[in-house]
């Protein structure tokens, strides 16, 4: 089991969807799975699978892996229009607290490239081209961030705590989509978020929730 450095999230670990993504084989990488990280998974290090729990390998518990019950809330659809228009007033194409980010980062050319901007709702949209090679863990990474950008905000960075995923479907590749996001809860430095991503003509083709934890500040 490994999380490839092109992968990366924040600089130096794997990105949350990701790698909960290829975690999530484990049990089921289609869901419903959850997995909650414990660590920030390391890049390029072969893991160790210790009944559902995930190791590196000095023994340190890197993630959780368990089956839950079917996800039932989904964020509703976003017409593709709508979804453009908001991933152009992406906050992270000024301000982003990882660039380098495989899934939203600005300054990932070859990365998924989903800039969710926020909606009058309050809820995230954004476009999303589905990449020539598609897996399972491609729709977990694609399910994580839309729900990060939710409840980021300048100089208040937040990263993923733990993330369930359901899917029904994965994309083709080159399949023009739409993925949402919106928080729904949480209290202090917690925020709990729901995302949804649909295929071409708004199929429904996963759903996720997420545990979003504020890095702290000062």
């Amino acid at each position: 089991m490994l999380v490839e450095a092109r992968f990366h999230g924040p600089d130096g670990s794997g990105n949350g969807g990701w790698s909960a993504g290829i975690f999530a084989a484990l049990i089921d990488d289609r869901g419903p799975v959850e997995v909650t990280l414990r660590r920030p998974p390391p890049l390029d290090t072969p893991l160790v699978a210790v009944d559902s729990e995930v190791r590196d390998p000095e023994g340190r518990l890197v993630a959780q892996v368990r089956r839950v019950e079917p996800l039932d809330a989904v964020v509703p659809p976003v017409d593709r229009a709508s979804a453009e228009a908001a991933a152009r007033a992406y906050p992270g194409l000024v301000d982003h607290p990882f660039p380098g980010c495989y899934v939203c980062g600005p300054d990932r050319p070859d990365g998924l490239r989903i800039f969710p901007g926020r909606l009058p709702d309050g809820r995230t949209a954004a476009p999303f081209r589905a990449p020539d090679e598609v897996v399972p863990a491609t729709v977990w990474a694609a399910l994580d961030c839309p729900g990060g950008w939710a409840v980021l905000s300048a100089g208040r960075p937040y990263l993923l705590g733990r993330i369930a995923a359901q899917v029904t479907a994965l994309p083709r590749p080159g399949d023009e989509c739409v993925v949402t996001g919106v928080r729904v809860g949480g209290e202090g430095r917690k925020a709990e978020v729901r995302t949804s991503l649909y295929g071409p003509g708004g199929a429904l083709l996963a759903r996720a929730r997420a545990t979003w934890i504020a890095m702290p500040t000062g």
